[in-house]
C-alpha cells in the first residue's frame, strides 16, 4: 500500500494565515485503476489566490493548490511513466488521480492535469510560474483584454510578483512605457535594472499619485491590477481618457477580516470613459498552450526574464505560503520537495 503525506487545514484563517492553521497527515492510497496515474510531487506552488479560496475548504481538507509531479505508475493513455504533469491536487506528495478528462473540475480547478512540455534546459519549476498559470494570467488578460498599443503607458501593481513581473515585460515587448509598483527598494531595483521597467516605485515610501504624475504626466492608458485597495484607487484616478483596467487579484485585501469594498470612483469612470474588467485565467482553458508556447519562446530569446523564490521541504510549505502573502518573494514562490 502506497502512503501519501498531505497538508490539511486545521481551522479557517482569522486574518493572516499562521503555521498552526495547518497539519501534516498521512493516508493510504488506492491501487491505480484504468484511466488513472500515480504521481509524486516535485514542486508545490504557493499563490495569492489560494487565500481567497479558503472559504471553500472544510476543516480537514487537503489545502488546495498546484503542483508539478512525476508520473511513477500509469494506466492512462497519453500519460507515460517518467513524464511530469501540472495538476491542482493540493499540498500532497503522492496522488492517485483520473487524468485526461479535458475539462477543469469545478469550482476551483484552473485546468485539468496537463503534461509539462519538454523544457530542455529550463527549470521544471517554471511550469508553475512564467510557463504556467501565472504566465498565462499575465499573457491573456494583458493582450486579450487591455490590447496594448506601442507608445501607451502601462501601470502594474504587484509588479515584482509572479504575474506582475511578466506583465511588465510583455508590455515592454509591445512597445509600451511600463510603470511598476512593488513593496521594497530591492524589488524596485530588480524591476528597473533586470526586467527593463521604465519606472518603478516602492509604494510603501512613495505616494502613488505623485509617482504617476512624475512618470506619466498625461496619465495611464492601461492598468493591470493585482492588488486592489488604496493603490488601485490612486492608479484609477490617474487614468487617461478611455483607459482600460483589468483586475486579476486583490492581494492587499486577502488578509482583511472585513469584506472588500468597491472602489467609489463613479465620476472618474464616467468622465474618462474607463473600461474595467475582471479576469480569471480559467476562461482561457481552450487557448492554454497558445500562451505557454509564446511565453517559452520569449524566455528562450531572453525577452522575458524570471526569478524564483524556492523554499525547500514539504513541511515548510505553509511557511512559504505565509511569506508569499507578506510579499517576501521575488517573482514566483515555489516549494521544492
Amino acid at each position: 500500500m502506497v502512503k501519501a503525506r498531505k497538508i490539511v487545514l486545521v481551522r479557517h484563517f482569522e486574518g493572516q494565515p499562521r503555521t498552526e492553521d495547518f497539519r501534516i497527515e498521512e493516508e493510504d492510497l488506492p491501487p491505480v485503476k484504468d484511466g488513472q496515474i500515480l504521481a509524486e510531487a516535485v514542486y508545490f506552488s504557493v499563490d495569492p489566490f489560494q487565500k481567497s479560496h479558503t472559504a471553500m475548504h472544510n476543516v480537514g481538507d487537503t489545502f488546495y493548490g498546484a503542483q508539478v509531479a512525476r508520473i511513477v505508475e500509469s494506466r492512462a493513455p497519453g500519460f507515460p511513466v517518467g513524464r511530469h504533469v501540472v495538476a491542482y491536487w493540493g499540498w500532497r506528495d503522492r496522488t492517485v488521480a483520473d487524468v485526461g478528462s479535458g475539462r477543469p473540475e469545478p469550482p476551483l480547478y484552473v485546468s485539468p492535469p496537463r503534461l509539462v512540455p519538454h523544457l530542455g534546459d529550463l527549470p521544471l519549476s517554471l511550469s508553475l510560474g512564467v510557463l504556467g498559470m501565472p504566465g498565462n494570467s499575465a499573457y491573456f488578460p494583458l493582450l486579450d483584454i487591455c490590447k496594448p498599443k506601442p507608445g501607451e503607458v502601462v501601470a502594474v501593481t504587484g509588479a515584482a510578483g509572479a504575474v506582475g513581473s511578466v506583465v511588465g515585460q510583455i508590455a515592454r515587448i509591445k512597445g509600451c512605457t511600463v510603470i511598476g509598483f512593488a513593496g521594497s527598494d530591492a524589488k524596485v531595483k530588480w524591476l528597473k535594472e533586470d526586467l527593463g521597467f521604465h519606472h518603478a516605485f516602492n509604494y510603501k515610501k512613495t505616494d502613488v499619485s505623485t509617482a504617476l504624475k512624475q512618470a506619466a504626466p498625461d496619465g495611464v492608458d492601461l492598468y493591470f491590477d493585482n492588488v486592489g485597495g488604496d493603490i488601485s484607487t490612486a492608479v484609477m484616478s490617474n487614468m487617461r481618457y478611455r483607459g482600460r483596467i483589468v483586475v486579476i487579484g486583490a492581494i492587499s485585501q486577502y488578509n482583511d477580516l472585513e469584506q472588500q469594498k468597491l472602489v467609489n470612483l463613479p465620476f472618474t469612470f464616467l468622465a474618462q470613459q474607463l473600461r474595467l474588467e475582471g479576469c480569471a485565467v480559467a476562461r482561457y482553458h481552450d487557448r492554454w498552450e497558445e500562451g505557454i508556447s509564446q511565453l517559452t519562446k520569449w524566455v528562450r530569446e531572453g525577452k522575458i526574464k524570471y526569478r524564483e523564490t524556492v523554499t525547500k521541504g514539504f513541511e515548510n510549505t505553509p511557511r512559504a505560503f505565509i511569506g508569499m502573502l507578506r510579499g517576501e518573494n521575488f517573482g514566483k514562490a515555489v516549494v521544492k520537495l
